[in-house]
């Protein structure tokens, strides 16, 4: 089989989706692997280490032209005249945030595997986790950043100092994304609180932190009380496949400080927060009374290095499964199967369905 890996083009995505380990995997059992050139530079990978590694280089539309692309970020609209029905992509796609993907796809017959929905019996997002847990770790970190005055922020230092109140950190989730978020909000010396649904998760959280953060169940009035005293609210909120729910209407932001941020990680998914919006590391923040909103949609994007290694740690076993078997390694991975989002015209992911009022097709009967 041939796989391709085009150059990430979404503004400032620096990652690429395979590494020169992985394609030397692939090339070893008689694959070939074309990478478009440079398309490792932002992550610090010269193309000289694909060639050592076996892996062919090409220009984009040759990188898009085979069997299986493998990609980090979904296809953006100029990359849509690459869809055709004989191609397999395998990506993070979010399509509950994009009709006009969905709708390309469907159109274009793609064979779509979207690494966020591939989902382990227990339900675990094998796929996801890598990222979640650098947004999370990433999400204070920019937190802090934005809280400053010179970028619109409170001017509140996150840890304080001795006989300085710190800074109220305010997590919305308790999972991967939230977990780390925690982590390193404590580790900053800031007030830590999360809230959650889960009852189990909660108790799990004041375990293993040693009950050094608040934790509160996840209640419309429990987030409107918390928010109220936030200095940095960040959104770690996920339903697989489907778009995430507005936790923070418009109304509970005119209850935050002036120069309080927000950092929804779940932008991707549509956002917690009605108020948030896509936005580009390019341009990051934008304002919305008096409240300063992050809402970067590739956030793993700037520290690629990191990502792409954790990133193809985890989707290779994968990779190789499609590329030795094809269409075959959906009918024998649930796993693999539940990642399936389209199929020659037909949607196969419920919550991408019921996000745009679309017909939905099992997965199982696609084939």
């Amino acid at each position: 089989m041939t796989i391709g890996v085009p150059r990430e083009i979404k503004t400032l995505e620096n990652r690429v989706a395979l590494t020169p380990g992985g394609a030397a995997s692939l090339v070893r059992r008689g694959h070939r692997v074309w990478v478009e050139r440079g398309a490792g530079l932002g992550s610090g990978i010269p193309d000289a280490e694909y060639e050592r590694a076996g892996a062919e280089l090409v220009d984009q539309a040759e990188a898009w032209s085979a069997d299986l692309v493998v990609k980090v970020k979904e296809p953006i609209a100029e990359e849509y005249r690459y869809l055709r029905k004989d191609l397999i992509l395998f990506a993070y796609l979010h399509l509950a945030a994009d009709e006009a993907l969905t709708r390309a796809l469907l159109q274009a017959g793609t064979t779509a595997i979207a690494y966020e929905t591939v989902q382990l019996p227990d339900g675990t997002l094998p796929l996801l986790v890598p990222m979640s847990e650098v947004a999370g770790r990433m999400a204070p970190q920019v937190g802090a950043w934005a809280l400053e005055k010179p970028h619109g922020g409170r001017g509140v230092l996150l840890g304080g100092v001795p006989g300085v109140a710190p800074a109220s950190v305010v997590i919305l989730g308790g999972g991967v994304v939230g977990t780390n978020a925690a982590k390193i909000a404590l580790g900053m010396g800031a007030q830590v609180t999360v809230l959650d649904v889960s009852k189990s998760r909660l108790q799990y959280l004041d375990d293993v932190f040693g009950g050094r953060l608040i934790t509160l169940a996840s209640t419309e009035a429990n987030i409107a009380s918390s928010i109220r005293h936030a200095d940095l609210l960040i959104g770690a909120v996920l339903i697989p496949g489907a778009k995430a729910p507005k936790l923070v209407t418009r109304e509970m932001l005119a209850t935050m400080k002036e120069g309080a941020v927000i950092v929804d990680v779940a932008v991707d998914q549509g956002g917690c927060v009605e108020t948030i919006r896509p936005t580009t590391h390019a341009n990051p923040t934008y304002v919305v009374d008096g409240v300063v909103h992050y809402g970067v949609a590739n956030m793993p994007g700037a520290v690629p290095r990191t990502s792409t290694f954790a990133l193809t740690n985890q989707t290779l076993p994968y990779l190789l499964r499609l590329a030795e078997k094809g269409l075959e390694a959906l009918k024998e991975d649930p796993a693999l199967l539940q990642g399936l989002n389209t199929h020659q015209g037909h949607l196969t992911c419920r919550g991408v369905a019921e996000a745009f009022a679309l017909p939905y097709t099992v997965p199982e009967r696609v084939f």
